[in-house]
């Protein structure tokens, strides 16, 4: 029986328990050892197995660990350091993705309940004799719940603050050891902060929090944070001097976040799947960490998932569809004509050179579009090529699945934008029934130059002509009461975009790219494909008494409309 593949997991002790198909990251703690650092910040983009790494850290290093769980698995030929260390420390390990609330008095409740949760898992210190009877009381304010029925805990503020601090002193009393902490998803409740509006508040209950279990702790061993972004010392690590941070251009590390060329390799071999490795690698991969190219693994995963139950499956856009991509619209809706053309470079496949700040403040983040920039190079819709040159990165669009989420949302913005000036979009939709080919063109060329153009030289024509198609498509939509049919059957043939208006005019519109810039030799194309193939009798038969008939060319952002 094949192994499961673990769809959503990240937890390494059910992954290695139940059956499920493990791609071998464990000398990840070798690494982490050997380059030793007392306070280790990891960044990277979502869903490249950051939980699932820190659950192997604690696996690994906690009291009384599970040696099993690592059999057959690199870093069980490492044999004097897993004698050093494995299962020699009392770990506290928490996870800050779930912090949240509409203020801050229903986040620091979320965050008491995370610690609070912690706690209890160390009951044993209630009956410890290495602890006195105020230490045990003390322990007892950590795990106190102030209503059994909603399980809210009820430490003071000044309690929360010390929590974390507070139990790795209390676990170095009761073990002789010091205490390991792993903090998953740092940044989380900060995001979620600034988007609700306490930002300050949290940020001060974060660095106090940070800075009382990292900085002047002496019961900490060493502690590993990971996050999607790296927020500035100055907003949150004040004073935090043993902070060393790895971000994806740092080479360190950089094959243990996101799965690798060859682990790609050794799961398509293990499933039978070698024969689309080259889909998955065009949608999936283009990730720059350090010097390695990595996939995104919760594209990997789910799609051979999806292939293991139809071998036909198309590819998904599965990362893009795991949370909002509200600050990639933010990027979209805040450009200039400058960073228009710089997305449409983006979109053909092209490069385009940015200063990039690995240290943000959220604040900072959408103030300018610069730091929209870096954040979409942190967050993996932007990717690095090459080497840095002038303090400038060379960023790219990683792949297809990020591509398509591009022009999705370039899309979306368009509507919304275009449908939002009324009288402009009526003044452009009169024209069709009313003849005026001038004005549609016009019109036409103006929207194409305020909009973001799909400009991909790689793809065919036909494809071309799909981003003017739903272009057009959107706009002529706007008209409630027009019987609008895309690609459909009409006359001998399916013609682009047919209408019926409640006047009973019929409106046949063919569109042409013109790859040689021809317009007019684009126009006549399309009108004498709506000839030759009979597009007017179909509604013609649907009863419309008048038919126009419009051929639309299109070269970059140039339109030419010529009426039959």
């Amino acid at each position: 029986m094949r192994k499961k593949l673990p769809i959503g997991l990240d937890g390494f002790e059910k992954i290695r328990t139940n059956d499920f198909y493990y791609v071998d990251k464990t000398m990840f703690i070798a690494e982490l050892l050997r380059n030793w650092g007392e306070v280790n910040l990891f960044t990277r983009p979502r869903r490249f197995g950051k939980s699932l790494n820190m659950s192997m850290l604690k696996a690994f290093f906690e009291v009384g660990c599970d040696r099993s769980l690592f059999r057959g698995l690199k870093i069980e030929g490492e044999k004097e350091l897993c004698e050093k260390y494995m299962g020699q420390f009392p770990v506290i390990s928490i996870s800050l993705k779930g912090i949240d609330g509409r203020n801050f008095v229903a986040a620091s409740a979320s965050m008491r309940n995370v610690i609070g949760k912690e706690a209890l898992r160390f009951q044993f210190l209630q009956e410890s004799d290495r602890l006195s009877e105020k230490e045990k009381e003390i322990y007892g304010q950590l795990t106190k719940v102030g209503s059994e029925k909603e399980a809210i805990f009820s430490m003071t503020d000044t309690e929360l603050e010390d929590s974390l601090q507070t139990l790795s002193q209390l676990l170095t009393k009761h073990y002789g050891k010091k205490a390991v902490i792993l903090i998953d998803e740092y940044d989380v409740p900060l995001d979620k902060a600034f988007q609700a509006g306490y930002y300050d508040e949290m940020i001060t209950l974060i660095r106090k929090l940070f800075s009382n279990a990292l900085k002047t702790n002496d019961c900490l061993q060493f502690a590993v944070l990971t996050g999607c972004l790296r927020i500035s010392k100055e907003s949150i690590f004040t004073g935090l001097n043993n902070l060393k941070v790895h971000t994806i251009t740092d080479p360190r590390y950089d094959e243990y976040f996101g799965f690798t060329d060859a682990d790609v390799d050794e799961m398509l071999a293990f499933y039978g799947l070698e024969s689309s490795k080259d889909v998955i690698r065009d949608w999936y991969d283009g990730y720059l960490f350090g010097k390695v190219s990595v996939y995104c693994p919760w594209d990997v995963i789910n799609y051979c998932d999806e292939l293991l139950a139809d071998q036909e499956a198309e590819p998904q856009n599965y990362w893009a569809n795991t949370s909002g991509n509200g600050m990639v619209q933010r990027f979209i809706g805040k450009a200039d004509k400058s960073t228009k053309d710089e997305i449409e470079s983006l979109l053909a496949g092209e490069a385009v050179q940015k200063p990039i700040k690995q240290e943000l403040t959220y604040k900072e983040l959408d103030s300018t579009i610069d730091n929209l920039w870096s954040v979409l190079f942190a967050t993996g819709y932007l990717t690095q090529r090459g080497k840095p040159s002038g303090g400038e990165l060379s960023l790219v669009i990683p792949n297809k699945e990020i591509k398509k989420l591009f022009i999705d949302l370039v899309k979306d913005w368009f509507k919304e934008t275009s449908r939002a000036d009324l009288s402009r979009i009526e003044k452009f939709c009169a024209a069709f029934p009313a003849g005026d080919a001038e004005l549609i063109e016009e019109m036409m060329c103006d929207y194409l130059w305020d909009s973001i153009s799909v400009r991909d030289t790689a793809v065919r024509i036909s494809m071309k002509e799909n981003f003017y198609h739903g272009m057009l498509l959107g706009l002529l939509q706007s008209q409630g009461n027009w019987l609008i049919r895309s690609n459909a059957e009409l006359g001998e043939g399916y013609s682009d975009i047919s209408i019926c208006t409640p006047e009973r005019i019929g409106i046949v519109i063919e569109l042409k790219y013109a790859d040689d810039g021809n317009l007019e030799k684009g126009c006549a194309n399309a009108l004498q494909q709506i000839e030759a193939r009979k597009y007017d009798i179909g509604l013609k038969r649907k009863g419309m008494k008048k038919i126009i008939k419009y051929g639309l060319a299109f070269c970059e952002k140039e339109c030419k409309a010529a009426m039959a």
